[in-house]
């Protein structure tokens, strides 16, 4: 039996045409001999009635006074009302379709309420109805506990109740279905002649999900990756082939453009605040500061990137929203502090630059031809992130993109 899990977001669902479009894509599965299992989010966006953040919006005043449990309950109304709404569009196709919450197709989770963990999915349920010919559609997000109780699984859950269900039936592929054509090498509202990845591999695209990129929740990719079970990116309005993420010697077989190339893709995060702290005479030496400045930042639930730790000066960046915290914080502590706000992290992500020589040359080079200064760097194996002046957003991510060959119509 061939499986195939098909996961439609909300904004694929937002209109009539949409939800056709997407019948249609189940019925090119069920043709080709494929047994289908519909994932779906809850219908549209912010402002939509039935979007999460609407269905939210409901109890703003009140939102204080209700424990996680009672807002979980409310935040799964979205998903359900999606999956009855896509069922019956698949049943007036002649699909045999029957809507199922996160709980009734398997999915348990521990007592986390807003961003529970799949501890495991038991596969029985889809796999009884797949042999009776039926279509499974799933409501994305949620799960329940082993006592009963409805969960759900943090932003991006719908793309890791696609995941979690591909690995528990040992799909063949699981779908993404969105509003763009795949994965891009940069975002095309900043880089227009980005392209669309053929392929990538899981690390690559959970990277650059980490640094910025709207594409699949890492949670999600970390489960297929872990099941060896390829994710495809695809629009759910064109016929496009989409990406296919998968592990890198795959990719490299399917996409032979791919050889020789350090980078794959470029991605960014706005609205950063660099820190530079000078360590005071008399603080206890260079370690103790480091403890208590990063100590006391992980006390106030702010989290910190980029970090570079000198016996001089420590230097790391935060969101630019917990800046004057920080500072604060910092500044009762005794430290010295100076603080850059307006910055962007710029990546170049790539799993040809693990121990290539000269990339973090080629990423100077470019940077330095746009004119555009770098305000601190870290590295990985698979990464090399700048700080940058948001004012040169778009000139930096541009010249990164150019300067590793990944313009339109380079290498194609």
């Amino acid at each position: 039996m061939r499986i195939i899990v098909q996961k439609f977001g909300g904004t694929s669902l937002a209109a009539p045409e949409g939800r056709e479009a997407a019948a249609r894509r189940v019925l090119e599965a069920v043709r080709d001999g494929a047994r289908p299992v519909v994932v779906v989010s809850a219908i549209g966006r912010r402002g939509d009635p039935y979007a999460t953040d609407t269905l939210l919006g409901l109890v703003r005043e009140d939102r204080g006074y209700l424990p996680a449990r009672e807002l979980d309950l409310l935040m799964v109304c979205g998903e359900q009302i999606a999956a009855v709404v896509v069922t019956s569009v698949l049943r007036r196709h002649g699909l045999d379709a029957l809507a199922l919450t996160g709980g009734q197709a398997g999915i348990i989770t521990d007592a986390r309420f807003g961003d529970a963990r799949i501890l495991r999915v038991d596969p029985q349920p889809l796999l009884e109805l797949l042999e009776q010919g039926r279509v499974p559609v799933v409501t994305g997000f949620q799960g329940i506990t082993e006592q009963g109780q409805v969960t759900t699984l943090g932003r991006g859950g719908s793309d890791t109740t696609a995941a979690a269900l591909g690995a528990a039936l040992n799909a063949e592929v699981v779908d993404i279905y969105t509003d763009v054509e795949g994965v891009y090498t940069a975002d095309p509202r900043v880089v227009p002649e980005a392209r669309t990845m053929v392929t990538a591999t899981y690390e690559e695209v959970a990277q650059m999900a980490v640094e910025g990129a709207r594409v699949i929740h890492p949670r999600a990719i970390e489960i297929a990756m872990r099941a060896s079970v390829p994710l495809r990116v695809r629009s759910t309005f064109s016929d496009a082939p989409g990406t296919l993420i998968t592990h890198a010697w795959q990719a490299d077989r399917l996409w032979l453009d791919r050889e020789g190339r350090v980078v794959t893709g470029v991605a960014h995060t706005p609205g950063l605040a660099l820190f530079r702290v000078a360590t005071p005479e008399g603080a206890g030496g260079p370690v103790r500061s480091e403890l208590k400045i990063f100590r006391s930042l992980a006390e106030a639930g702010i989290s910190v990137d980029m970090i570079n730790v000198s016996p001089e000066r420590k230097a790391f960046v935060v969101r630019e929203e917990v800046a004057g915290e920080a500072r604060r914080i910092l500044t009762d502590l005794g430290f010295d502090v100076t603080v850059r706000g307006g910055c962007v992290k710029v990546t170049v992500i790539g799993t040809g630059m693990r121990g290539m020589p000269g990339v973090m040359a080629r990423v100077v080079e470019a940077l330095d031809a746009a004119d555009v200064d770098i305000l601190l760097s870290v590295d990985s194996h698979i990464t090399i992130s700048c700080l940058v002046d948001g004012e040169h957003l778009e000139r930096a991510v541009r010249a990164l993109h150019r300067g590793f060959g990944l313009t339109r119509g380079e290498g194609e």
